[in-house]
């Protein structure tokens, strides 16, 4: 034991409702609204009588000698008259100390054993019983002699789980499987003029809808991430890249992050950049159709990092994928010119021909130097939010496009969705 004692003062800066909640963000509680902005201590050496001082007067600050405390020594210190008082604060400290640790312990034991419940629990529920489909692909109408084309999907900004008036889980099922059939139908006209063997899918994000992304969210959703992540989005997913391997020979599919597949909640900025669930859902496709040889998944990943673009090459042609929260509103076309011209000159290593992006929820194109900027729309309708503050509501759709391998874009539609 050292024979030495020191008077530790913890200094702490906070940002709370109330004291009792600043003091339980001092003292842990992560479950409590409010920000520690400093935390800061100073340390000094003191005798026995000042560290009495400090006792008695029952500060709001810990304080305890530096190394460790021999409880053998503090029996026989208990017998001197001149360490009792003390030697009694000192263990009414500890006592009090351990406590608050203990308690702090359980909670995050629970909070760790709830965790593994869940993930258990979603491996088993999404993956016991699932059984994929065998596939075979259909025999193609005699397709023209023209030069062969890739059909490009792009997906974005479903927020699966999402509820307005007007939509929710169901109803993005449902959208899908008809954005399906029109797929399939006009590329089928495409193969009346030339070969379209290959499909690329892009995800560009906000597939899934996080649960703290913004408060009074748990109002507008219909299913958590785990629902989200573990059942309904594999299948929706399923579903459409089972009519794709029935319909191409070959399909590829490239996956980037969206905001609103952050983790979120008040401890986001301490996860790791790379954890988003839109990448889980990409990657628990990938491991669904790992035993099909006509199907890759592009997932751009790695700890420690967002992984917040890829670029995807077809042919001669190249297009930058991002989700967009990396860029304001569509109305505001000089930050746009700035922010794309920037990323060609270098900023992204990559050699990129267009950009295409999601986010804002409607479709538009604008013209950037030799670069085409595409926005997507999504499969979300009537949204009030959107009513109130943007004045503004999108017709529910997604993009379809053909690329031929040296002219690039040949053709594109807007599939509109809201039939249903």
């Amino acid at each position: 034991m050292s024979d030495k004692t020191f008077l530790i003062t913890k200094n702490h800066i906070v940002k709370a409702k109330n004291m009792r909640q600043a003091r339980g963000l001092v003292e842990g509680d992560g479950d409590l609204l409010g920000d520690i902005l400093l935390d800061d201590y100073d340390i000094q050496e003191v005798d026995e009588g000042q560290a009495s001082e400090h006792f008695s007067a029952a500060k709001n600050s810990y304080y305890n000698s530096f190394d460790e405390v021999d409880e053998m020594i503090i029996n026989q210190q208990e017998e001197q008259d001149s360490t009792v008082g003390i030697q009694y604060s000192t263990m009414d400290f500890l006592r009090s100390e351990n406590k608050r640790l203990a308690k702090q312990v359980e909670k995050h034991k629970n909070i760790s054993e709830e965790a593994s419940q869940t993930i258990y629990r979603a491996a088993y529920d999404a993956f016991a019983n699932f059984k994929l489909p065998s596939i075979r692909r259909k025999t193609p109408r005699k397709s023209g002699k023209g030069t062969p084309e890739t059909a490009v999907v792009v997906f974005s900004d479903w927020q699966l789980g999402k509820v307005t008036p007007d939509y929710n889980s169901q109803v993005l099922a449902k959208r899908i499987e008809l954005y399906t059939e029109k797929m399939i139908e006009i590329a089928e006209v495409q193969r009346a003029d030339h070969p379209v063997d290959d499909l690329r899918v892009w995800l560009l994000g906000d597939i899934v809808e996080g649960e703290e992304i913004f408060p009074g969210q748990s109002h507008l959703i219909d299913s958590g991430i785990y629902r989200q992540v573990g059942i309904n989005g594999p299948e929706i997913l399923s579903g459409f890249f089972n009519a794709a391997l029935e319909n191409f020979q070959n399909v590829y599919v490239t996956g980037i992050i969206g905001n609103h597949g952050s983790v979120g909640g008040r401890n986001k900025k301490m996860y790791d950049p790379e954890s988003n669930m839109d990448r889980l859902l990409y990657k628990i496709l990938s491991l669904i159709f790992s035993e099909n040889n006509r199907i890759k998944f592009n997932i751009p990943d790695g700890r420690g990092e967002r992984h917040w673009y890829a670029i995807d090459r077809i042919g001669n042609y190249s297009t930058l994928l991002i989700h967009g929260d990396q860029l304001p509103s569509p109305s505001s076309v000089t930050a746009y010119g700035r922010k794309v011209l920037s990323w060609k000159d270098g900023a992204i290593p990559e050699e990129f021909q267009d950009v295409f992006m999601g986010h804002y929820h409607q479709q538009t194109k604008m013209t950037i130097g030799s670069s085409i900027l595409r926005i997507s729309g999504s499969t979300e309708s009537y949204n009030t939010y959107a009513q109130e503050y943007f004045s503004s509501m999108s017709r529910p759709s997604q993009h379809l496009m053909f690329i031929h391998p040296e002219n690039g874009v040949t053709s594109e539609y807007s599939i509109w969705l809201d039939s249903i």
